[in-house]
C-alpha cells in the first residue's frame, strides 16, 4: 500500500487555511491560462480556412471562465454534499479555500462563463474552446495532486499494492468509512494516468479535428468515459440506481457530445503551424502598439 502522512493544509495564517487542493488548482489553472495564451499565435492552416485568435482575447476570456468555473464547482460540490455539510453549516458554503469543489462543475461552468464572455464580445467560441481542451485536461491532473494529499473521495477498501492510506489526523479521509488507516482504491490516481491518455490523444488531434469546438468536444466525451468508470470504485452519494452525481452527469455529457461527434467531426491532415500575429492587422502586439 501507499502510506500518505501530510497535513492537507498548506497554510494556515489564522482562520484562514489554504488546503494543498486549493494550492494546486491555483497553480494549475494559472498554467492552463498562460499556455492557453502562448498556443493561442498557432494557427493551423487547411485549404479551406485559417482560426486565429489574439492571446488578449484568451486571457480576457479565460477570466470569466475561471470565475464561471469556481461558482460552478462550487455549485456541484454544494449539490451533492448539502444535506451532510452545509445544511447544518450554510456559511461553510463560502469556505472554498478550505477545499470542497466538483470538478464537473468546474469544467461546465468554466465553458458557459468563458462562452457567455466571448459571445458577449463577438468572439469565435469554437476556436477558443479548442485552444482550452488540452490546458483544461492538464489543470484537472495537477489539481488531483492536491486530492491525494488532503485524502478527498472516498473510495472502496482494497488489498491491491497501489492502495492508498491516509494517516494523517488532518487528513479528509478520516470522513470515509474507508481510507483512513485503511488501504482503498486510488481512485484519483487512475483519474490522473486516465487524463494524461486523454490529453495524448487531444495533442495529437490538436489542430486537425474540425469544425472548430469538436476538440472540446472530445475532451468533454474523454473526461466522461473515464470519470463514468471510475466512480464505480468511488463512495459518494448515490443519487439512484446505484450511480452517483458524477454519473448522471457523465451520462449527460455524453448524450450530447457523442451524437456531436460522430454527426459533425472530421479529420483533416495536418499542416505547417504558421506562428504570425493573429488579430486583424497583423504584426506583433508590441509591433500593433507601434502603429
Amino acid at each position: 500500500m501507499i502510506t500518505i502522512d501530510i497535513n492537507p493544509n498548506a497554510f494556515v495564517i489564522g482562520s484562514f487555511i489554504l488546503s494543498w487542493h486549493g494550492f494546486f488548482t491555483f497553480v494549475g489553472v494559472i498554467m492552463a491560462v498562460i499556455l492557453s495564451g502562448r498556443w493561442a499565435p498557432i494557427t493551423i492552416a487547411n485549404s479551406k480556412s485559417k482560426t486565429t485568435i489574439d492571446p488578449e482575447i484568451v486571457y480576457s476570456t479565460a477570466t470569466w471562465g475561471i470565475l464561471g468555473g469556481i461558482i460552478g464547482a462550487r455549485l456541484v460540490h454544494v449539490i451533492d454534499n448539502w444535506s451532510l455539510i452545509y445544511a447544518s453549516q450554510p456559511i461553510h458554503v463560502l469556505y472554498i479555500w478550505n477545499g470542497g469543489i466538483g470538478l464537473w462543475g468546474g469544467i461546465l461552468g468554466g465553458f458557459i462563463g468563458g462562452a457567455v464572455y466571448a459571445l458577449i464580445n463577438k468572439h469565435p467560441v469554437g476556436p477558443l474552446a479548442d485552444i482550452a481542451a488540452p490546458a483544461m485536461i492538464l489543470v484537472q491532473t495537477i489539481g488531483r495532486i492536491g486530492d491525494i494529499i488532503n485524502g478527498e473521495h472516498c473510495a472502496r477498501a482494497t488489498d491491491m499494492f497501489l492502495g492508498f492510506t491516509w494517516i494523517h489526523p488532518e487528513t479528509m479521509a478520516r470522513y470515509c468509512a474507508d481510507g483512513y488507516y485503511t488501504s482503498v482504491q486510488p481512485v484519483i490516481l487512475y483519474e490522473i494516468v486516465w487524463n494524461m491518455v486523454a490529453l495524448s490523444i487531444i495533442w495529437t488531434l490538436r489542430g486537425r479535428l474540425k469544425p472548430a469546438g469538436m476538440l472540446f468536444a472530445l475532451y468533454l466525451a474523454l473526461y466522461a468515459v473515464g470519470r463514468f468508470i471510475i466512480s464505480f470504485q468511488r463512495i459518494d452519494l448515490e443519487w439512484a440506481y446505484g450511480m452517483q452525481e458524477a454519473h448522471f452527469i457523465s451520462l449527460l455529457v455524453l448524450a450530447i457530445t457523442i451524437p456531436l461527434l460522430v454527426i459533425k467531426a472530421r479529420l483533416i491532415e495536418r499542416t505547417k503551424p504558421i506562428t504570425q500575429e493573429l488579430q486583424k492587422g497583423g504584426g506583433t502586439r508590441a509591433e500593433r502598439r507601434r502603429k
